[in-house]
Parts: structure tokens; C-alpha cells; sequence
């Protein structure tokens, strides 16, 4: 098992200005795109996907600059697998998609009134508490986490790998997301801006990076609390909000302190999913009986 301490680095004023510095430019990289779309009126189907890219690309170069973990470092095979299952996320949210935007067109309220200014925060905060709800029902509801536990077998966590997900758990939870942001009445406009920065913090937080945000932990989601979601201890486990943190707060799954970092990086039972190289196996095993996990259970229940 990789475990998740960091190797000692030797200090580096450069480093530590990056460290610094790079989660500033990812918030302006959001701000100025999405600032083009609306007042520039640029095209969001083709700066949606190139602004995926370009996150990605920034992570993972900053990754092998000022890894948290080097041993994190996903290998050439690691990466030709996490690639395989990126695509399969890309298509579970193209579908997800597409059966929202024929719902809205029979069930969506009129054309919104909200000036951006006020619809931006507030479709904000709707599509963090239905991500922060359906991300911690994956995780509590034995059928959900059939499909999200796939996203829990890698023992390392990097920009990589957080495109590897099972297809059904991304059209269920971003289903839901964009289905209730769309019956809210909000705007095109902001739901992409909100888009982008949810998607740019979602591959924040799984970066292998060295980044500290100090106080706004608590405000915002960060590395330094999905490393501990992704802790193979239950006792360090929490932190369901990828993108805001103040529901973890509210909801009492806020376990980051300053300094700690997850034992181990895994499942809590890791013979109960198959590897994430087993592809065609992971998409097919929450379909599969679950005869073992019953008798497991009852075997659990009549212990003293």
C-alpha cells in the first residue's frame, strides 16, 4: 500500500512562491474565461473543453514541480488506464446532459429575472448542496456505492486518476446536480461559470500538489481535505464537498486539521472492488449478485 507521506524536500524560494501562487492563478484562469464567454461571447462549446484540457495540463505539470507525494506519480501504464476511464466520465456527463436538457424543456420555469450577480452565488450554492448530497449518499447507500466506489480503488490520489469513475455514478450525480440548477430557473450564462470553477476545483482538490490555502479550508474545498476523503481509515474520512466546504461544517463531516494527512490511500475493504486496471470488470461488478457482501454482512451482525 502507498502510503501518503510526503517525501522531505529541501527548500526552495521558487517552490515556495509556486505554492503559493498557484491556486491564485487557477481562481483568475476561471474569473477571465468565464468573464469571455459572457461579455465576449465566446463559443462555450469549444472553451468548455479546452478549458478541461488546460486545467488538467496545469495540474499535471505543477505535479512533478512541487509534488505532494512523488510516489503519486501515475506511470505511463497508469495513465493510458486513467485516460480510458476519463473518456467514459466524459460520456456519462454528455448523457446526463442530454436527458436534463429534455426535461427542462418540459418542466423548466420561464426565462430567469435574477441579474448575474446574484444568480452566479446562488446557483453556487444549489449545486454544491446537491453535489455535497449525492456524493455522501454515494458513499452511504450500499446501491450508490456500487458505482462510486470504483472512483476509491486507486492508493494514490493525483489530477490523473479523478476522471476514474464508473459511467452510471456520473450521469446519477450530475444528473441531479444540472437537473436542479436547471428547474432553479438559472441562466446558461451562470451555470457555465459555475461550471467551470466546479470543475476546475474538482481537479484542484485530487491534484498531487503541494498547495496550502490556510483559512479558506473552510470556506473552500482543497487537496489537503480530499486526501483525507480518500483515506483508507474510516476515522479520517469525511470532506464529501468537492468544490465549497462549509457543508462538510453543517453537515459534520469536516475532519481536516493543519498538519494531518491520511495513514493510507485506498478502500476501507480492498477486496470488495476489482483493480482499476480491470476495466471492463469494474464497469460490469455493481451489477454483479451480492451474495458475498450479504453473507459478509450477516456474519458482521452476529458477532457480540
Amino acid at each position: 500500500m502507498v502510503t501518503s507521506t510526503p517525501a522531505v524536500r529541501e527548500p526552495s524560494t521558487a517552490h515556495g512562491v509556486l505554492r503559493r501562487a498557484a491556486y491564485p492563478v487557477l481562481l483568475l484562469l476561471v474569473a477571465a474565461t468565464g468573464a469571455a464567454v459572457v461579455l465576449l461571447g465566446w463559443d462555450p462549446s469549444l472553451v468548455s473543453p479546452l478549458f478541461l484540457v488546460g486545467v488538467i495540463g496545469y495540474f499535471a505539470v505543477l505535479e512533478r514541480i512541487i509534488p505532494h507525494n512523488p510516489d503519486w506519480h501515475p506511470d505511463a501504464k497508469e495513465w493510458g488506464w486513467y485516460g480510458a476511464y476519463f473518456i467514459l466520465t466524459a460520456v456519462g456527463a454528455a448523457i446526463a446532459q442530454f436527458f436534463v436538457t429534455l426535461l427542462i424543456g418540459v418542466v423548466a420555469p420561464l426565462e430567469p429575472t435574477w441579474p448575474m450577480w446574484a444568480e452566479v452565488p446562488a446557483a453556487l450554492l444549489l449545486g454544491s448542496l446537491g453535489s455535497y448530497t449525492m456524493h455522501r449518499l454515494g458513499h452511504t447507500n450500499k446501491f450508490l456505492w456500487r458505482f462510486h466506489g470504483v472512483h476509491h480503488v486507486p492508493d494514490k490520489v493525483n489530477v490523473a486518476n479523478n476522471g476514474v469513475n464508473h459511467v452510471f455514478d456520473i450521469i446519477i450525480a450530475q444528473g441531479v446536480v444540472q437537473l436542479s440548477l436547471a428547474l432553479a430557473g438559472f441562466s446558461a450564462d451562470s451555470v457555465l461559470v459555475v461550471g467551470m470553477f466546479v470543475t476546475a476545483q474538482g481537479y484542484f482538490t485530487h491534484a498531487n500538489v503541494e498547495v496550502r490555502i490556510g483559512w479558506l479550508n473552510h470556506l473552500l474545498a482543497s487537496p489537503e481535505q480530499h486526501r483525507l476523503h480518500h483515506s483508507n481509515n474510516p476515522q479520517e474520512a469525511g470532506h464529501y464537498g468537492s468544490d465549497l466546504a462549509i457543508w462538510d461544517h453543517l453537515f459534520r463531516s469536516y475532519t481536516w486539521r493543519p498538519g494531518r494527512i491520511p495513514r493510507g490511500i485506498g478502500l476501507f475493504d480492498p477486496m470488495s472492488f476489482p483493480r482499476t486496471e480491470s476495466f471492463f470488470y469494474s464497469f460490469l461488478h455493481p451489477f454483479r449478485p451480492r451474495r458475498r457482501d450479504q453473507l459478509r454482512d450477516r456474519r458482521s451482525k452476529s458477532l457480540p
